[in-house]
């Protein structure tokens, strides 16, 4: 190997998270721009609710006696004036069942869908090449938008672009999961996962102001074809310089039940932890999305006179940002201690923190609503790699990907169309009782269900204290004892080799129940399965 090319060779894992993340920024870039760009979206494909808006700079709203958003039909709104000036303009505003649908269902029908064929198939072909594909089909989506003339060219090319993101999550933690070792296992996701806060962050001044400077006279379809054509680039890289890793799991051998059978997708999934666990996923789900879709349209219908795009990047990218790692570094330092279990205690207490926050930053003026929302984004957006790293622990290697695909079908078809009544409320409660419902509100609900999912994963039963006795292996537990049980721990995703599943009669080892538990410190508890460290070490990229 060439000397420079060796050298480089070490960060070659630091490069393969990089990749997998710009990939997924740029899709979630794609995927949220249209909550920015909505009003200019609307105005020219002609979609969605007409409002009074203010269209003059020249005043702030304190100085107006009566604000454009108060008046409800078009003749008034064009009466008000200040000092003979008019100040007021009735057009679309961005807003209506329309965008609601454009901006959930028809991405999640799609994403969700997809997702879950994605996550069988990553368990069985090639990610890599996979995942090439998928950003390719992903990039040409975004770029088609930016060429769009009806408001149906857009619903079906976001639709597209669902199927091409929906591979990004499974195929992308499937292959992160084979090359970083499990004491970095949730800082690693949590990176990974900050793509979904990275593309929202950066779609705010994406949208606000590449659209204002109008290039080529193209105005908001600059961003689509821009986001497009680095997408196709990442995508060339993804296919050209990635590499196939290893799986850690070999054969069908290794991870069986009392009765010999290998452990199914059906048994993980209806564990009382993993349904618990993707309840609350969805509800807290719902609160992001909601607010992702609407912040900007929000700010912009109360503050019109206020420019808060770059702070809402800032807090985004920012605090955001801090908050993500924080969360993976705290994690993974409490789980080496308490087990498994701890990760969603710090689910639940970081989003009972953020809740009062998220309140406030639909409550006050700009300067405490951004202040507040800063408190809460460094609290809120710890959740999402540390849910994965609970799922990834907690799921045998032989249907991790399927698994994560189910999970994220649920999370997204959950969370992810409930902000579709966000638009009812609204025009009952206002519109930001609305958001406060179903954003700040649904914080508060998934921290009680993350902490009720934290007692389904502490602690033994009996049956699973009768399971690990090795004296009585064969009784009648039947199949899904281990996964039925009502505690669920994880397995020792690190420690299977080739020589444990295949002894020296050449047939794959049956492992009983203890093989597959671990202890509250996150280490197989069976010293018939344990390896020294250079073994251990070898089942690792």
């Amino acid at each position: 190997m060439i000397p420079v090319l060796e050298r480089l060779s070490g960060f070659y894992n630091a490069y393969v998270l990089a990749i997998l993340t710009i990939g997924y920024v740029l899709g979630e870039l794609g995927h949220y721009l249209i909550g920015v760009t909505s009003k200019q979206t609307a105005i020219e494909l002609d979609y969605g609710d007409h409002g009074c808006q203010q269209n003059n700079s020249m005043f702030s709203r304190h100085e107006l006696r009566t604000q454009c958003g108060d008046v409800k039909n078009e003749s008034s709104c064009y009466a008000l004036d200040l000092n003979g000036t008019g100040y007021c303009e009735w057009n679309y505003n961005g807003l209506g069942i329309d965008y609601q649908i454009l901006a959930g269902p028809t991405f999640i029908l799609v994403f969700t869908i997809a997702g879950v064929f994605m996550g069988f198939a990553a368990d069985k072909y090639n990610r890599v090449k996979m995942l090439t594909v998928c950003t390719v089909v992903f990039g040409i989506a975004i770029l088609l938008q930016g060429t769009v003339k009806q408001y149906w060219h857009l619903v079906l090319l976001r639709m597209v672009m669902a199927a091409g993101e929906s591979g990004c999550n499974p195929l992308a933690t499937g292959i992160m999961s084979d090359i970083f070792p499990e004491s970095k296992r949730a800082l690693v996701m949590a990176i990974f996962n900050w793509g979904i806060y990275g593309g929202y962050g950066i779609a705010f001044p994406v949208g606000r102001y590449i659209t204002k400077l109008n290039f080529f006279d193209l105005g908001w379809r600059v961003c689509y074809l821009g986001a497009g054509v680095l997408t196709i680039i990442v995508a060339a890289l993804t296919g050209s310089t990635l590499k196939e890793p290893e799986r850690k799991a070999i054969g069908e051998g290794d991870r069986a039940t009392a009765s010999g059978k290998p452990v199914t997708l059906w048994q993980v999934i209806k564990n009382p932890a993993m349904i618990m666990l993707m309840i609350a996923a969805s509800i807290r789900h719902c609160g992001g999305m909601t607010f992702a879709y609407n912040a900007d349209l929000y700010y912009n219908t109360y503050f019109p006179d206020v420019d808060l795009g770059w702070w809402l990047f800032a807090v985004t990218i920012g605090i955001g940002s801090v908050g993500v790692v924080v969360g993976g570094i705290v994690s993974d330092k409490i789980v080496a201690k308490m087990g498994i279990r701890s990760r969603a205690f710090v689910l639940a207490l970081s989003q009972l923190i953020a809740t009062l926050p998220a309140f406030g930053s639909v409550y006050y003026d700009p300067l405490w609503a951004m202040i507040t929302l800063g408190l809460s984004y460094f609290f809120a957006e710890m959740w999402f790699g540390i849910v994965f790293a609970i799922v990834v622990e907690i799921v045998p290697l032989r249907v991790r990907s399927s698994t994560i695909g189910v999970f994220l079908f649920v999370m997204n078809n959950i969370g992810g169309n409930l902000p579709i009544l966000v638009d009812p409320v609204a025009k009952r409660l206002g519109y930001r009782g609305s958001l406060m419902i179903f954003y700040a509100g649904f914080y508060g609900i998934s921290s009680i269900l993350f902490l009720i999912t934290c007692f389904l994963l502490e602690g033994k039963s009996k049956t699973e204290e009768n399971l690990e006795q090795p004296e009585s292996p064969h009784k009648g537990h039947g199949g899904d004892a281990v996964l039925n049980a009502r505690p669920m721990h994880g397995h020792d995703n690190s420690v299977f080799s080739v020589d444990e599943t295949m002894p020296s009669n050449g047939r794959p080892a049956q492992l009983q129940p203890q093989h597959l538990q671990m202890s509250n410190n996150g280490y197989d508890k069976s010293s018939s399965v344990r390896h020294n460290g250079a073994a251990a070490e070898s089942s690792r990229l």
